[in-house]
């Protein structure tokens, strides 16, 4: 019997299918450990979601750092994954010579509703195996922040978070690296339309 694996993806030749048209501009796929994964349609609560979490974060950070939307970041080899958001650091040229490294990275935001699941169980260990030390998701479906922080490796081997904190939507939350910068979640996620 024959064993087969299946073929696992670089950035440089997932790049190079793009450059070559292999995607239509309406494939929204993203690298995830040598893997090309379609990404999930949005929903109006994700989209409202984002539309809004846009505004604020604009509003708060300004100049102070870079606010990217599903734009490829860098990690390892074999991922270059589309966050929802991110906040990384100015660059001069806003990343134009390459796409931001973990290191560039203050702040990574997924919005899940539909994602949750993966977002929390296979997202999760590579940003923390990348070192990223805050990611955020906004949880849809419990309509909750889930803010992870501190990456760290266990004696298995596996990756993930010392610390979870969850903000209601009523609440604040603190910018990392702008302590003096605060979220008011109620002015992010969506509002209920009366039944």
């Amino acid at each position: 019997m024959t064993i087969t694996t299946a073929k696992r993806f670089t950035i440089a030749e997932f790049d190079r299918l793009a450059e070559l048209g292999f995607f239509s501009e309406d494939d929204r796929v993203e690298l995830i450990n040598g893997e090309i994964i379609p990404m999930v349609s949005k929903g109006k609560p994700h989209s409202v979601c984002s539309t809004r979490l846009f505004r604020e974060l604009f509003k708060l950070v300004g100049e102070r750092g870079t606010l990217r939307g599903q734009e490829p970041i860098i990690i390892r080899e074999y991922s270059e994954p589309e966050p929802d958001f991110v906040i990384v650091k100015n660059q001069e040229d806003d990343y134009l010579s390459a796409h931001p490294i973990p290191s560039d990275v203050l702040l990574l935001i997924e919005i899940s509703d539909s994602s949750l699941k993966y977002d929390q169980e296979v997202k999760l260990p590579i940003y923390a195996e990348a070192g990223i030390s805050d990611y955020w998701i906004f949880n849809l479906v419990n309509n909750c922040l889930e803010c992870y922080s501190e990456p760290y490796q266990d004696l298995q081997g596996n990756f993930g978070y010392r610390s979870k904190f969850i903000f209601l939507l009523n609440e604040s939350v603190n910018l990392p690296f702008f302590p003096d910068l605060s979220l008011n979640l109620s002015k992010v996620f969506p509002k209920t339309l009366p039944e």
